[in-house]
């Protein structure tokens, strides 16, 4: 029968590290002296005097530990003071089992002649059993570090996900408030059936929105379903004055991206480039892989704007800034997003980010 131990399950058990530990440790101490009692010519029942007195340490330490658990909360000098008292206490009284194992077992019972001498040798028995205490209070101390360290990592996991939901939903609000302004205004020109027609494509659009999880990615197909989803209500409101061409490669079609991380660069193109022009314009998406890269380019042919460090000198909304920082904090340095001029006219975004399969 084969016995699997979950070593994970172990260590995170306190209690049960604790006797494990204990227990090993006394036996260590057993073997270590066995191994010494070789070198001298002792007689077969030393190895039982030997494993009796490592007996008696596991039994007299184990007090130890609910005495160090009270003192714990101490000042420092205390539970100094605490340790040296216990440890020299109980190592005194080791010692005296120990030399009476020896004397009534090895020296067929052997009595010294004043009572104090069953004392005799209690300093290194104090300081095997100090030995102990600082084992303990270091291997606690060690525990609490693991803790407070997962403690740290799960509040900075925490912290890493409010960061990445408020950067995901501020898009939302955003949105939402163009797209409901363009609905007023049609109505209020009496363009009623346009205007029901854009709220069943926002709704379409938002319940696609809500059901993603901010924090996972999805596949650059299902994003660019939900792009269509968002251009077709911008389209509802400029017809024929948005022109849209999609160039996705189709080995990027699975590739993993942020959720609805195209629609805030759809939306800036939009508002400066089509908006703008009395005519319209074009918007570009490509999509194409490069080793391990995904890169991704959103470029109109609007008027242009003032580039400066790589940033729009327009841009004053959260579009930009919110796609940057929503990079930053999912691949760390592993990204970049360039804007630059599009030829003949216009702007374009590029992005790079590793390229991941689901």
């Amino acid at each position: 029968m084969v016995i699997f131990v979950n070593w994970k399950e172990l260590l995170e058990n306190r209690s049960r590290l604790f006797w494990l530990a204990h227990t090993a440790g006394w036996f260590g101490f057993a073997f270590v002296h066995y191994l010494g009692s070789l070198q001298h010519d002792s007689r077969d029942i030393f190895v039982v005097i030997i494993f009796l007195n490592a007996y008696a340490g596991w039994l007299f330490t184990v007090p130890l530990r609910y005495i160090y658990r009270k003192a714990w909360n101490f000042p420092p000098i205390k539970i100094a003071l605490v340790v040296i008292l216990s440890s020299y206490f109980t190592g005194v009284l080791w010692q005296i089992v120990k030399n009476i194992n020896y004397w009534e077992i090895y020296k067929h019972g052997y009595e010294p002649e004043f009572w104090f001498m069953y004392t005799q040798n209690s300093l290194g028995s104090f300081y095997i059993i100090l030995s102990w205490s600082g084992l303990y209070f270091g291997s606690k101390y060690y525990q609490m570090l693991q803790i407070e360290k997962q403690n740290v990592l799960k509040a900075n996991a925490v912290a890493h996900q409010a960061q990445l939901k408020m950067l995901r939903y501020q898009l939302n609000p955003h949105f939402l408030f163009n797209t409901l302004n363009a609905i007023s205004t049609l109505i209020l020109i009496e363009e009623n059936k346009t205007a029901n027609t854009m709220v069943t494509k926002l709704s379409e659009f938002l319940r696609y929105s809500l059901d993603k999880d901010p924090m996972k990615k999805v596949t650059l197909e299902s994003e660019i379903q939900a792009l269509q989803l968002y251009l077709a209500i911008e389209q509802v409101r400029f017809e024929d004055r948005l022109q849209l061409d999609f160039q996705i490669n189709d080995n990027c079609q699975q590739a993993l991206v942020p959720s609805m991380i195209l629609q805030p660069l759809a939306e800036n193109a939009i508002k400066h480039a089509i908006a703008v022009q009395e005519q319209g314009g074009s918007i570009t998406i490509s999509v194409n892989r490069f080793a391990d890269d995904l890169l991704i380019e959103v470029a109109d042919n609007g008027p242009g704007a003032d580039i400066i460090n790589g940033n729009l000198h327009r841009e004053s909304g959260v579009g930009l800034v919110n796609t940057r920082e929503r990079l930053q904090a999912l691949y760390n340095e592993k990204f970049s997003l360039v804007v630059s001029n599009n030829q003949p006219t216009g702007v374009k975004v590029n992005l790079r980010m590793p390229f991941q399969l689901s």
